[in-house]
């Protein structure tokens, strides 16, 4: 088996993107709407996608957004030398199996080589299991609490926590 890390084509992009629309069980308009955000960002050099592929099939992702302006409550999020880290996801059948920790080392690498000194993201209080891995992942430094807006018009209440790198 092979199983690489890397930051994602535009192609890409468009390959994971299609397969969360098609399998989402809530809401596909905010999905449809992070697909066009989400690349168009890449392109602007706002966001940075990676992913992580098993013999050709993207099995994981992580999303680090380097510009304010693509953040909600970006103010002490997002800088010259912080990223904030989002879309964290494992296709269910390779959870638990160290894909998104090798994807995440990767992730923490390429940031540290591009030099941002730290990361930061939000978490939802009742994603008790996201908590507890981000936890485990080192962040641990709470930093404030906002509401976010899905493009949809549903709001969530979110944490948001720092890790030093």
């Amino acid at each position: 088996m092979s199983y690489i890390c890397k930051i994602a084509t535009e192609e890409e992009m468009n390959k994971k993107w299609d397969y969360e629309i098609n399998h989402a069980t809530h809401s596909k308009k905010n999905w449809i709407q992070w697909k066009k955000e989400f690349i168009n960002n890449q392109r602007e050099g706002t966001q940075i996608p990676y992913y992580g592929i098993l013999d050709g099939e993207i099995i994981c992702e992580a999303t680090a957004s380097i510009d304010p302006s693509v953040v909600q409550n970006a103010k002490g999020l997002v800088s010259r030398h912080v990223a904030y880290l989002n879309s964290f996801r494992t296709i269910k059948g390779y959870q638990g199996q160290g894909y998104f920790s090798k994807l995440f080392r990767f992730m923490i690498h390429d940031l540290r080589e591009r030099g941002y000194h730290a990361v930061t993201l939000g978490v939802e209080p009742n994603e008790t299991r996201n908590m507890m891995i981000y936890f485990h992942y080192g962040f641990l430094e709470y930093i404030k609490s906002g509401m976010e807006f899905y493009p949809n018009g549903e709001e969530a209440f979110v944490l948001y926590y720092k890790k030093n790198l």
